[in-house]
């Protein structure tokens, strides 16, 4: 059961449902915690120094994410940003860089094969994988190596 921090609360928070977090559970205007996780900001992968080109032409120009400015006092130490919808990757330069081989971000897009084919098209590996239920899916790389997962939901008809 979760419980407030208070010692004091004179009934525990209800149990959430299946599927909610807690401090989220029940009817509009009950109680809800503060310092709850609210959404992602943003993922962060590595890159070696001097490869912001590289990621500019991958992320922007092939998979059409748009390059977002950093903040003037974290310009200096490299990298880059870039956002499409909902998604935000940040691109951080790490002297010591290895790719991220199995973490990775998943991310949602429309019209799979058409990014499929136009990833191909640049070099990117494209590994498709159908063990998650309901989805077409597919693993690639970026040009530094950090593993990618391109994944759809399925159209039932």
């Amino acid at each position: 059961m979760t419980r407030r921090h208070d010692e004091d609360a004179a009934e525990p928070e209800p149990e959430p449902q299946h599927g909610t977090a807690p401090g989220t559970a029940g009817p509009p205007g009950q109680y809800r915690p503060s310092g709850r996780i609210s959404s992602l900001d943003h993922v962060q992968l590595a890159a070696p120094p001097g490869s912001e080109d590289a990621l500019r032409t991958y992320y922007a120009d092939t998979l059409g994410m748009t390059e977002i400015p950093k903040p003037p006092a974290l310009a200096p130490r490299g990298g880059c940003w870039f956002a499409a919808g909902s998604v935000v990757l940040h691109l951080g330069i790490e002297e010591d860089f290895r790719p991220a081989r199995k973490a990775h971000p998943g991310i949602r897009v429309h019209g799979i094969d058409d990014l499929a084919a136009r990833l191909a098209e640049s070099g990117a590996p494209v590994t498709w994988d159908a063990d998650l239920p309901g989805h077409r899916r597919f693993y690639s790389q970026d040009p530094v190596g950090n593993r990618l997962e391109f994944l759809e939901p399925e159209v039932r008809e």
